[in-house]
């Protein structure tokens, strides 16, 4: 699948109220973006691909990720068939292996070697007619990326920096897709936005999968504590205007990154959508593209 442009990363799309849901959804396509990309914590994850495609026309709806642990790969397979026929050519299966401390808890000893088990999954995904060019992997790590480029379409790196984005594609190569996650606060007043921003990463700091792809980028422990230092804050997310956030998101795009989708946070005391912060980032977002030469 070729995806390029802006898209939209969100749990209010996969768990907000259904109308909202494809109010927004529509509202996201008009705007210009090109892919909506919501999460899986297990339920029907094709219903909700569905309720983002039916609203629409042509706009791609993708899961960021489909955890590998809650899905057997038959249900997958029907689930992906009944999406395509209704739907052809707009579902991307972002799939991933989650992380030991939360699948532990329902899959107790069995978090032992996650590149193992994910490309016997993927494997498996080829046996029920999944294609490659339709399944994406959560890839952080050179191993992972490479399983990426021989098994899928490419990579979605979650909470990732554009240095990262630059290692990636050179994994990777020319040709895969490569779609990274970026954390967006559209607050301009720094304490205020870094509180935000700690808020929406408190779950991923401490997992140490995440932590050992910042480590290779120069991170240390001293990054880790107490939420995320002000410099791993400021690298993993970014915030400020409009100008901001575009030129973080260029540097993705400039980095290698085929498609950047943003995943917006704001207050926790604030439940509604954050469709302001969508509109008012649209003009500054949908038209970025690598740059050449």
């Amino acid at each position: 699948m070729e995806l390029n442009g802006i898209g939209i990363w969100s749990g209010d799309l996969r768990f907000g109220e259904e109308g909202e849901r494809h109010d927004a959804a529509a509202e996201l396509e008009q705007l210009g973006y090109s892919a909506l990309w919501i999460p899986d914590f297990g339920g029907d994850v094709f219903g909700a691909l569905r309720d983002l495609l039916e609203p629409t026309s042509t706009i791609v709806a993708a899961t960021g990720v489909l955890n590998l642990w809650m899905h057997t790969v038959d249900d997958v397979g029907k689930g992906f068939a009944a999406l395509e026929g209704d739907h052809p050519g707009r579902g991307l299966l972002g799939v991933g292996v989650s992380n030991p401390l939360l699948i532990d808890q329902t899959h107790p000893g069995e978090f032992n070697n996650p590149l193992q088990v994910t490309r016997r999954y993927l494997d498996a995904l080829d046996a029920v007619s999944v294609p490659r060019d339709r399944r994406v992997l959560a890839a952080g790590g050179p191993k992972m990326l490479e399983l990426a480029r021989d098994h899928a379409s490419g990579a979605h790196p979650y909470i990732m920096t554009p240095e990262h984005t630059k290692v990636a594609r050179e994994v990777l190569g020319e040709g895969p897709l490569l779609a990274p996650e970026q954390h967006v606060v559209l607050e301009t007043d720094a304490a205020r936005a870094r509180a935000i921003a700690r808020q929406g990463l408190a779950i991923y700091v401490p997992l140490a999968n995440y932590q050992n792809n910042w480590r290779r980028l120069g991170f240390g422990d001293d990054d880790f504590a107490d939420g995320g230092s002000d410099r791993l804050i400021d690298h993993i997310a970014v915030w400020g205007d409009e100008a901001a956030i575009a030129t973080r998101v260029q540097a993705h795009l400039d980095a290698g990154a085929d498609h950047v989708c943003i995943q917006v946070f704001t207050e926790t005391e604030r439940t509604d959508f954050p469709r302001a912060e969508w509109r008012a980032l649209a003009p500054a977002l949908v038209g970025l593209r690598p740059r050449t030469g």
